[in-house]
């Protein structure tokens, strides 16, 4: 009974885990604060898979075996029959009564994991991480050329793109142009200044890096606000790149806080 006990509560954690699964990839966006959208298709597969399993173990767990417990001893006297059947009782009301109940209970434990997801999933990563990343993301190579911008108004603009553009675009198309960045706040420890903020992943969380534009002439939201900045680039005023960490700057102008979006990535 114990070993029935034991792959019922096993499988249950398998569906319970798919369920899991299913619920930020099939049903909700919540899938996108750890991975990149193509890997949806594969969430979905995994936790159909899962669930399918899990069932099956159920339906296999709870099968009637071939041997039963009255099955054994057909053939035997019947005070053999009540020896043997003693000295199980004997056994099961020592060591292996203990097994039958502990066991179960310390494998419902693995379920932990799955009532998390379930209720209090992780967020995508903020200002915590992005402000102890002090490492330079890995510079692309120099563009010649740039698409120009088109239209008069602000230029709704990827924070990836903004930088590409001040440190790369030989023809400087960011030159008095508006544009409209838009990330969460993350302080800075220079006075007067704070960053609009993108982390950028190539598969998932566990390998994000942030993308920081320097904000001057707004006042900083608190730290993790997602917002609308809108101003223009402050060019580079040295020829050549300094050592360290150096970010691209924008003197702003407004400021709109906006909800979180359902893909926080770049």
């Amino acid at each position: 009974m114990a070993a029935v006990v034991n792959r019922v509560t096993q499988n249950l954690v398998l569906i319970m885990l798919g369920c899991a699964v299913l619920r930020i990839s099939a049903f909700s966006t919540t899938y996108l604060n750890y991975v990149k959208p193509g890997f949806r298709p594969f969430l979905i597969g995994a936790g159909a898979v899962l669930m399918i399993l899990g069932v099956a173990g159920l339906i296999q767990a709870w099968r009637p075996g071939k041997g039963s417990p009255g099955a054994e001893g057909h053939g035997h006297s019947p005070e053999h029959g009540q020896g043997r059947e003693h000295a199980r009782h004997s056994r099961g009301q020592g060591h292996g009564h203990d097994h039958a109940h502990g066991g179960p209970r310390v494998a419902w434990l693995m379920c932990l994991p799955v009532f998390a997801i379930f209720m209090i999933a992780p967020p995508a990563l903020g200002s915590f991480a992005a402000a102890r990343s002090e490492t330079p993301p890995p510079r692309s190579q120099a563009l010649t050329a740039f698409t120009p911008l088109s239209g008069d108004g602000p230029v709704d603009m990827p924070i990836g793109e903004f930088i590409g553009r001040a440190w790369d675009d030989d023809n400087r198309s960011l030159t008095g142009r508006t544009v409209r960045l838009t990330g969460f706040v993350v302080p800075s420890k220079k006075k007067g200044q704070w960053y609009v903020t993108r982390m950028q992943i190539a598969c998932c969380a566990a390998d994000a890096f942030p993308l920081k534009v320097a904000v001057k002439g707004i006042q900083a939201p608190p730290p993790d606000t997602w917002v609308e900045v809108t101003g223009t680039w402050i060019p580079q005023t040295f020829g050549r790149m300094p050592n360290g960490v150096v970010y691209p700057q924008l003197s702003g102008t407004d400021l709109m806080k906006v909800d979180t979006p359902d893909e926080p990535y770049e």
